[in-house]
């Protein structure tokens, strides 16, 4: 694969999935399609040397294993780590809001979402919802408008003056997408309105009432590579979309000698605090019943290693005060080792040191971030996975501008480059971090 066609094949993935749901949907049918057999959290395992399997939580969380052929699981995992959840406005449960003869819907902001990008955008909506069919039977369903059905529409300069230096945005009074003018009286039912839409995508299937939902709106312009001489990709969810799309390609190109694992866990950007979230059971109930016996669950957790990819901060030129001089990564420019005294980030000296001896043998340059000593730093989910399992940890991403935007950029050749450097972590025989 080349990078155009890798690229391609992103943006592709970035446009099928506006939901963590949609997102676990596509890599499903994806891993499918490269024959991985579908686990069931209820069922007994019977995994096989060469075997490739896949289980998914919530619907919106997802591990891949590859059991590998000259090394068992309990011999050691080689894991990359992302999530599939990204900052967006989420429909409340009793959404509908008429003001001055316009139907809106009240959201609920998810995540620390920069917000003054999602107005004037052409935004749609997608999710799961859940509903009652007519045998009686709850069922659940994915759904996605697709085309352009509510925008949130800017105040005019004229009628504030001070817009450009002193408008903030409340997100209970100014973020209620409009959808549509009513007549004079009318009473908007949103529920009725998802179960036509039901309806229409799911032909076959029989819905008497809407019961709930999960729904988030997005913006409808598609991902795109751009710039002069296409140096970046734009698009909606590259953090961290961009990670699990990069990551389970390294997957299906590893080679399958040694064990391997890809967890792609939701909840992320509000705390990781959940069933399917990092902090919660799912990758360590997993990990369990690779290794039933507590001796030897110990033994492969020793032996193992996480990267935990997610997007770093790029130095942006007209704000590069607000990196640390040094530490400014460069989009197009290698991957990003991300550091933090305060374990904000999992890295240590051991488990970096392996990533640049990777990236040497790839060719591909790597790059270091470090937060300003005078300023907060972000997480990840890395060093949530290193408390709760006990594994040795590193945290990497590509450069980004814009990030928690509605609309990020990110370089591209960074995720051609990171997708390499990931296949020879999956394929690295022996000790995964200097003894």
């Amino acid at each position: 694969m080349t990078q155009d066609e890798f690229n391609a094949q992103l943006c592709a993935f970035l446009a099928a999935s506006p939901t963590p749901f949609h997102a676990v949907a596509a890599m499903s049918a994806q891993l499918r399609q490269a024959g991985f057999e579908v686990l069931r959290e209820g069922d007994s395992w019977s995994l096989q040397p060469g075997g490739r399997y896949f289980i998914t939580r919530n619907d919106s969380s997802i591990i891949a294993l590859v059991v590998g052929r000259d090394s068992s699981p309990t011999e050691g995992l080689r894991m990359v780590g992302a999530h599939t959840d990204s900052p967006c406005l989420m429909v409340k449960p009793s959404p509908e809001v008429v003001r001055n003869g316009y139907f809106q819907l009240g959201v609920e902001v998810y995540g620390g979402a920069l917000l003054n990008p999602w107005f004037d955008r052409d935004l749609s909506l997608a999710g799961r919802v859940g509903y009652q069919c007519e045998q009686g039977r709850l069922r659940s369903a994915l759904v996605d408008f697709r085309r352009p059905l509510a925008v949130i529409p800017s105040l005019a300069i004229h009628l504030d003056r001070e817009a450009n230096s002193k408008r903030s945005v409340n997100a209970q009074s100014h973020l209620p997408p409009l959808l549509c003018r009513l007549e004079e009286g009318g009473s908007p039912d949103f529920r009725s309105l998802l179960r036509s839409r039901l309806e229409e995508e799911h032909p076959d299937r029989s819905v008497q009432q809407v019961l709930d939902y999960e729904l988030s709106f997005y913006d409808t312009q598609a991902p795109a590579v751009i710039g002069l001489e296409g140096d970046f990709i734009a698009s909606a969810r590259l953090d961290n979309l961009l990670s699990c799309f990069t990551a389970m390609q390294a997957l299906l190109q590893a080679d399958g000698s040694h064990s391997a694992l890809l967890v792609c866990n939701d909840h992320e950007e509000v705390g990781s605090q959940s069933a399917a979230g990092a902090q919660g059971p799912f990758l360590k109930q997993f990990i369990g019943r690779l290794a039933r016996d507590e001796n030897e669950r110990a033994a492969m957790l020793e032996r193992s290693m996480l990267i935990s990819t997610d997007n770093a901060h790029g130095i942006h030129p007209n704000y590069a005060e607000r990196h640390d001089e040094n530490h400014g990564p460069l989009l197009n420019a290698g991957p990003v080792i991300k550091v933090n005294a305060s374990q904000r980030y999992a890295t240590n000296s051991q488990t970096s040191s392996l990533f640049r001896m990777l990236c040497a043998e790839e060719d591909v340059p790597v790059q270091t971030f470090v937060v300003r000593s005078d300023m907060g730093c972000g997480s990840t989910i890395g060093p949530i996975t290193a408390g709760v399992t006990g594994v040795q940890t590193l945290d990497i991403g590509v450069p980004t501008f814009a990030m928690h935007s509605v609309r990020e950029l990110a370089g591209s050749a960074d995720a051609w480059n990171l997708s390499r450097v990931l296949r020879r972590f999956y394929g690295q025989p022996g000790p995964l971090a200097a003894s």
